[in-house]
């Protein structure tokens, strides 16, 4: 046999091997030619229904940069992106089961969730925080102090904010309401005269408001950065790996700047609300050291 029919040979070979050695999401891509995202309806700006109810959003454009990833590495151009809808309930399920190959939302990475998916990189870090009317002149917590403070019944950021409200001895009225509609009706009738809740969803509840212009939000915090991740399988380290370099690469480059301007400091569909969150320091600090770590302390900026 003649060195260049051996080298096909050898290379035919190498090639068979690799298409067998995948295992796992990557395999299952293969052999199905397609890959199922997940989505939240409503979880505004990371996926949620432009007017033509496609799923949109700032997660929803990172996992597709991942879908790319894929493509690339199986050399298959042709694979068939699905999006399916899912709730907070029934995510992780539909993940463990392998009905979905990425979940592209808001969740929150944390090490009791760890015990039954994965995440890529951070691409978001979200923390409890107030807003208030300008008019009150209410800019850090300790101007809290004798007034009246809601949050949702039930929720982590009330016991955040009835945690620092013991600690600093601040005598705060907290007002429970029964959800974030009822919590900003408080706000905007002057019953309450703050509102603690995740600092992202209550720049979507402004924006969405009558008068938009009429509040702030709060620097200062009561939370440590709590992180949002791309969810994928446990124990699926090639799968993990290809989505923690694509995320790495877009979190290196300019895009990510452009992908995070578009989505949370741009009006956006389908009724051009501008959300104004600027990037954190912290954020942009997660961007330049990427990790998939749950443990709020790794995203402090130095």
């Amino acid at each position: 046999m003649r060195l260049p029919t051996i080298l096909l040979a050898v290379t035919c070979l190498v090639g068979a091997a690799s298409a067998e050695d995948l295992t796992g999401t990557l395999q299952k891509i293969k052999e199905t030619k397609k890959i199922t995202l997940g989505y939240q309806e409503a979880s505004v700006p990371f996926s949620y229904l432009d007017g033509n109810q496609k799923p949109v959003g700032f997660a929803m454009d990172i996992c597709l940069r991942i879908v790319d990833a894929v493509k690339k590495q199986l050399n298959m151009p042709d694979i068939s992106v699905e999006t399916l809808a899912v709730t907070s309930s029934n995510r992780i399920p539909l993940m463990v089961n392998s009905t979905l190959d990425l979940h592209c939302s808001a969740t929150t990475n944390n090490a009791d969730r760890q015990k039954q998916v994965a995440f890529t990189n951070t691409h978001f870090l979200s923390a409890t925080r107030f807003a208030a009317k300008k008019a009150a002149k209410i800019a850090t917590i300790a101007d809290l102090k004798g007034k009246a403070v809601t949050a949702v019944a039930g929720s982590v950021n009330l016991t955040q904010l009835a945690k620092v409200n013991t600690e600093r001895n601040l005598g705060i009225n907290i007002m429970p309401a029964k959800d974030q509609a009822e919590a900003f009706l408080l706000l905007e009738t002057d019953r309450a005269q703050a509102y603690a809740l995740d600092d992202v969803q209550l720049a979507v509840a402004i924006a969405r408001s009558k008068e938009p212009q009429a509040y702030m939000i709060s620097e200062e915090t009561f939370s440590k950065p709590e992180p949002y991740g791309i969810m994928l399988r446990r124990e699926d380290a090639p799968f993990k790996a290809l989505a923690d370099r694509a995320t790495a690469e877009l979190y290196a480059s300019p895009e990510i700047e452009v992908l995070y301007k578009k989505w949370l400091q741009s009006p956006t569909p389908p009724n051009g609300l501008n959300y104004n969150v600027p990037m954190s320091p912290a954020l942009r600090n997660a961007f330049k050291k990427p990790s998939s770590s749950a443990d709020p302390d790794v995203y402090v900026a130095n």
